[in-house]
């Protein structure tokens, strides 16, 4: 079952959340962060996807702040609006909205968070802030070499394509010397891998990500 809700942040944002929830009892909570396209369908489908795995999963509209109910696809101008609105976009504000939902969850068990693009990179963010995170995944941020001087504070993996040009190997590298204890997996794959709507879907390392994902947040979760 998948519904829309709207939640108040601290500082009295209100913004809208996708929440898809388990048909049992749940095993815990994840946060799915976006990418630069909002809470689009493949947003909602990993959503989606986690209830049916038995958890309840929730994606904030991180561009409420911005632009409520911004949605685009993965056309050459649906990436250039996305583009201006991550131009526009403030990590730190987002993290406020991060928490609400993290808050709004605790309920339903442990909570996780799994970002993608920006999301992914915001969830790394959260990772080093929050303890009160069971695991945080991160599949091809492009800022987490730049947030990778702070140490996650839960079991952390994160994933990138090899053939990013966005994220080159080097940058990878970064992360891995500033961090050498973090699982860093690399695919042969480009950037937004795990998206089946995009021309970069790669189902081959889409799949051993996710497992990866999951026998993680199966690990942590109680």
């Amino acid at each position: 079952m998948a519904s829309t809700i709207e939640l108040t942040a601290s500082d009295q944002h209100r913004f809208a959340l996708y929440v898809a929830e388990p048909k049992q009892a749940p095993r815990g909570a994840i946060v799915v962060l976006q990418e630069i396209f909002g809470v689009n369908k493949h947003i909602r489908s990993v959503c989606d996807r986690l209830a049916d795995a038995g958890f309840v999963a929730a994606a904030p509209a991180l561009f409420d702040r911005l632009q409520p109910g911004f949605e685009t696809g993965y056309e050459p101008e649906d990436v250039r609006r996305g583009r201006e609105m991550k131009d526009r976009f403030s990590l730190d504000n987002a993290q406020v909205d991060i928490a609400a939902v993290v808050d709004h969850l605790k309920p339903n068990g442990s909570v996780s968070i799994i970002g993608f693009c920006l999301g992914g990179s915001l969830a790394y963010q959260a990772a080093t802030q929050r303890p009160d995170l069971a695991c945080a995944v991160c599949y091809y941020g492009g800022s987490i070499p730049d947030l990778a001087d702070a140490p996650p504070l839960c079991p952390t993996i994160l994933h990138f394509g090899e053939q990013d040009s966005g994220i080159p190997m080097e940058k990878v590298d970064i992360v891995r010397s500033k961090q050498p204890k973090l699982p860093v997996y690399t695919y042969p794959a480009g950037h937004g891998f795990n998206c089946d709507l995009r021309g970069s879907y790669e189902p081959d390392s889409a799949k051993q990500a996710w497992a990866r994902t999951m026998a993680l947040i199966a690990e942590v979760s109680v």
